[in-house]
């Protein structure tokens, strides 16, 4: 019997690089048991996005036609857009052993435990307002206004980091990876997990 997968509720501040961090521990994995949710969301592509690749992109009439539907596990407004995520295709890849990642906010993250109290949460913080700063001027993609914004809804995020299992500092890229990755391995190795991934071997070892 196949061990069922495990749902990681993964929230940042913009900037402090979960995305990346995300998307470096899936291109290292081989065996194709780690994978991302796709969000829906009103916000515009940015440069490189592509639609139903890393976010299904719908108008605010549409987002709302699906709330209406009850097709989101969860949803929420972050600044002027919508974010939400579909709850049947969750609980698919979970039941094919794949562990998937939901890239939200706090509020979501609290929507989604209610739901399925099971979930893991990993907050990843930035080692200083600077750097957050620094790396949000660094994309080139925002106004000063939308930077100052940004920074000033960081404090705001960061402050509910205590209602996650697990925290990260991403001070050094590399060694956040490792972090990233050992909390997922560590979950894989415990005792209900490996107990059903190696039921038939358990099974032979303790026969009498």
């Amino acid at each position: 019997m196949a061990a069922l997968g495990t749902l990681y509720i993964v929230s940042a501040p913009s900037g402090a690089g979960k995305s990346s961090l995300i998307s470096a521990l899936i291109q290292k994995n081989t065996n194709n048991d780690l994978q991302v949710s796709v969000s829906h969301t009103t916000r515009q592509p940015r440069p490189g996005e592509e639609n139903g690749v890393h976010y299904h992109f719908v108008d605010v009439e549409q987002f709302k036609s699906l709330i209406d539907e009850g097709v989101f596990f969860e949803w929420a407004q972050v600044f002027d857009n919508y974010y939400g995520t579909s709850r049947t295709v969750i609980e698919e890849q979970l039941a094919n052993g794949i562990d998937v990642f939901l890239d939200i906010d706090w509020q979501g993250a609290r929507q989604v435990k209610e739901l399925m109290p099971q979930a893991k949460g990993i907050f990843i913080m930035p080692p200083s307002r600077t750097e957050l700063e620094r790396r949000l001027v660094g994309r080139g993609t925002d106004s000063d206004e939308v930077i100052a914004s940004r920074m000033q809804q960081a404090v705001s995020e960061m402050s509910h980091y205590d209602e996650y299992d697990y925290l990260i500092i991403n001070d050094d890229f590399e060694q956040a990876l490792v972090d990233f990755s050992a909390i997922i391995n560590g979950n894989r190795l415990a005792r209900a997990q490996q107990s059903l991934k190696h039921s038939d071997m358990l099974k032979d070892l303790l026969a009498q």
